[in-house]
């Protein structure tokens, strides 16, 4: 089986905690060479640290802010100019929780912005340097709620949505050029965003967060959440040679959580 991704060049977004980190990590141990994004220069040198380099490769990231997406585009442009990017990990923080019945008009307007406008930018930019290689992969961090809408995260369940079918409509555009576009589907994943979560529903419900935690772990046929790096070998996986035929998927990497096929 060919993992391999040396000579190959990845873009990960929110590459500076939790999966986007994990996920760099992975990448590089494959031997791509990667370029962190995320919005705080600090963590983006921290985890830049720790980056495998055994196989030659070069490194770097950019800082920028997915609320602003023009200096994000320019930043990209920018880097496009030196090299081509052949794996875009298109992955951001998620949207504040809440009913959607209390959402504004502005929290969808952000979330859509943040996760479908730069995911378009951002796959426009790489598209050139994609075709011209003939290698190709484009991979959406998303949310077991394309499948199942989750409780209490109403913005974010419609926002996924969306991203979900804008990849599905880019993989059969773009599979003739050897390139593919898949999203994965973490679930309950041991990251910052999980424990937010929790936090704010043991506060709402006023128990303790142990007892949210078990809840939560009660759903999951595994009794336990993901580590990042699960989530990580399975996006690595559809960036390798040994994925070109995997096109235009949905991937759960949920332990089972899932309850639809």
């Amino acid at each position: 089986m060919n993992l391999s991704l040396v000579n190959k060049n990845a873009l990960v977004g929110g590459a500076s905690a939790g999966i986007g980190r994990a996920v760099a990590l992975e990448l590089a141990a494959l031997g791509a060479n990667v370029t962190l994004v995320a919005r705080t220069e600090g963590t983006l040198q921290a985890a830049l640290e720790e980056l495998d380099k055994s196989k030659g490769q070069q490194h770097g990231y950019l800082v920028a802010d997915f609320d602003d997406s023009q200096i994000l585009l320019t930043k990209i442009t920018e880097l496009l100019l030196a090299k081509p990017v052949h794996i875009l990990v298109n992955n951001t923080g998620g949207p504040p929780g809440g009913p959607i019945t209390g959402a504004k008009p502005e929290d969808f307007l952000r979330a859509y912005h943040n996760h479908l406008i730069c995911n378009q930018l951002l796959a426009q930019a790489v598209l050139p340097g994609m075709k011209e290689s003939g290698y190709g992969r484009i991979i959406n961090i998303i949310s077991t709620s394309v499948k199942e809408p989750l409780e209490n995260l109403g913005v974010s369940n419609t926002t996924r949505w969306a991203v979900a079918s804008w990849a599905k409509t880019w993989s059969n555009e773009v599979g003739a050029f050897g390139i593919t576009v898949n999203n994965v589907l973490p679930g309950y994943t041991g990251t910052g965003r999980l424990r937010e979560i929790i936090e704010k529903r043991a506060a709402a419900s006023a128990i303790p967060v142990e007892t949210i935690e078990n809840q939560f772990r009660s759903q999951v046929p595994l009794r336990r959440f993901a580590e990042p790096a699960e989530v990580a070998a399975a996006v690595a996986f559809l960036a390798s040679p040994a994925a070109g035929y995997i096109n235009g998927i949905n991937l759960p990497v949920d332990g089972g959580r899932t309850r639809s096929l």
